[in-house]
C-alpha cells in the first residue's frame, strides 16, 4: 500500500474524504473533488488534486482514480485525516477556516495505521494549535488499584505473572509494550479492544488502558486514573507528509507549499484584528507620530497613514486621516482608549483571515529536510 502523500495526524478510524474549493482563489482548481458540492462537476484537468481519507488507502487493486491513471501514475493528492471525535471537529474547522472544505461521501469505516520508522514520512507543521493531548496509562481507581499512585507501585505488584499478566486495552501496540518494559513491567497482555477503551476494566476485558488523553473527563466518568509515570508522551495535531511523494511526485510539492501557506497564515492571524479610525493631524508624519508614541499601536511593522479628502468650501481639502493598524486581542480594548487619548474616532474593528509573510519560514525549513 502506497503510503499517503500527506497526513493530518494519524487518521483514525474514518472513511474517504474530498477537499472542496468553496471560495477558494482559481490557484486552488488542483483542489476539486470528484463530486460537486453545490455546482456542476468540475471539469477535468491536468492538475493534481486532493482526495482526502479518513482511514487508510485502499488496495492497489481497487485504486481507481477519475483519470484512469493506475496508482502508480495517479495524480490525485491523498491527504489523510482524523474522521471522529475532537480531533475530527476541530481538523474540518481549521481547513473550512483555510477555505478548504471536507465533504465526507462514503460512510465505510476503517482503521489506519502510519508504519513506525517509515523515513517517507516528513514533518511539514508541527504547530497546529489543537489536538493537544498525551498518551497516558491509566488504571482503575478501586479494587486492586486503589492505591497504586505510579507506574514504579503498579510494576511491584506480585499479581502479574506469565500465566496471569497485566491486560493493556491500547491501540498504540508498538509504543505501548515498548514503556512498559521500559518501566519494568514484564509479563503484560496486549489487546487493541473495539469501541472506547475507557469501558474495557470495568468490562473484565482488561485490567488497564492506554490511550489518548485530553482533559481527563472521560476517564474520570468511568472510574479511571492516570498515574505518576503513566505519560508516555505528549502531542498535538501535526501536518506530515511522504518525502518520497513531495520529491518524486509532480504537483505535490506545490500544492503541500499552498496549504502549508494558507495554514501558517491563518494561524498568524488568529486573535488579530485590524483597527481603523480616523484622526486630524497637519500630515501623514505628525499623526503616525502620534500613533507610535502609544504603547499598543505600532501595528506589524507601523501604522498605514493615508489622507481622507472632502470638498470644502468647493476645494479638495484632507483634514484628516485613517490609520490602520494590527491588533492582537488581548490589546484590543486599550488600544482604543489609547487611538481616543490622541484624537482617534470613528474606530473600526475587523478581525483579520490572514496575514501573509514573505515567506513562510516552515516552506524553507522543509525545503532544506528535503535537500533542494
Amino acid at each position: 500500500m502506497a503510503p499517503a502523500s500527506m497526513s493530518l495526524v494519524s487518521p483514525s478510524r474514518g472513511s474517504q474524504q474530498l477537499l472542496s474549493p468553496s471560495s477558494i482563489t482559481p490557484s486552488l482548481s488542483a483542489f476539486r473533488a470528484r463530486t460537486s458540492i453545490g455546482a456542476s462537476s468540475p471539469k477535468p484537468s491536468a492538475s493534481p488534486r486532493i482526495v482526502c481519507f479518513s482511514g487508510p488507502l485502499p488496495s492497489a487493486a481497487a485504486v481507481a482514480v477519475s483519470n484512469g491513471r493506475p496508482d502508480g501514475e495517479r495524480r490525485e493528492i491523498r491527504l489523510g485525516l482524523p474522521s471522529k471525535g475532537r480531533m475530527a471537529e476541530d481538523t474540518l474547522g481549521l481547513l473550512k477556516d483555510c477555505q478548504l472544505s471536507v465533504k465526507q461521501v462514503n460512510p465505510r469505516q476503517y482503521v489506519a495505521k502510519i508504519p513506525q520508522g517509515n523515513e517517507d514520512l516528513i514533518i511539514v507543521h508541527e504547530a497546529l494549535d489543537y489536538g493537544d493531548c498525551r498518551l497516558s496509562l491509566a488504571i482503575p481507581n478501586y479494587g486492586i488499584f486503589e492505591k497504586i499512585k505510579s507506574v514504579k507501585e503498579l510494576a511491584q505488584m506480585p499479581l502479574w505473572t506469565e500465566e496471569k499478566p497485566l491486560r493493556v486495552a491500547t491501540g498504540f501496540t508498538y509504543l505501548g509494550p515498548k514503556f512498559l518494559k521500559e518501566n519494568g513491567l514484564k509479563h503484560v497482555s496486549f489487546s487493541t479492544g473495539e469501541g472506547a477503551l475507557e469501558a474495557a476494566p470495568a468490562m473484565g476485558t482488561a485490567d488497564v488502558i492506554m490511550d489518548l488523553v485530553s482533559s481527563g473527563t472521560t476517564l474520570k466518568e468511568n472510574n479511571l486514573k492516570e498515574i505518576e509515570g503513566g505519560t508516555v508522551l505528549e502531542s498535538q495535531a501535526v501536518l506530515v507528509a511522504s518525502r518520497k511523494s513531495l520529491v518524486q511526485r509532480e504537483g505535490v510539492l506545490d500544492t503541500t507549499h499552498e496549504i502549508l501557506e494558507r495554514l501558517e497564515a491563518h494561524l498568524k492571524a488568529v486573535d488579530q484584528f485590524t483597527v481603523t479610525a480616523n484622526m486630524r493631524g497637519r500630515s501623514a508624519e505628525e499623526v503616525a507620530k502620534r500613533v507610535l508614541s502609544q504603547p499598543s499601536l505600532p501595528g506589524l511593522q507601523g501604522p498605514t497613514v493615508s489622507p481622507v479628502f472632502c470638498i470644502r468650501d468647493g476645494e479638495m481639502v484632507a483634514d484628516y486621516y485613517a490609520i490602520v493598524i494590527c491588533i492582537p486581542k488581548k490589546a484590543l480594548y486599550s488600544s482604543v482608549q489609547q487611538l481616543r487619548a490622541i484624537g482617534g474616532s470613528g474606530v473600526l474593528i475587523s478581525p483579520l483571515t490572514y496575514i501573509f509573510d514573505e515567506e513562510t519560514p516552515r516552506w524553507q525549513q522543509l525545503l532544506s529536510k528535503l535537500g533542494l
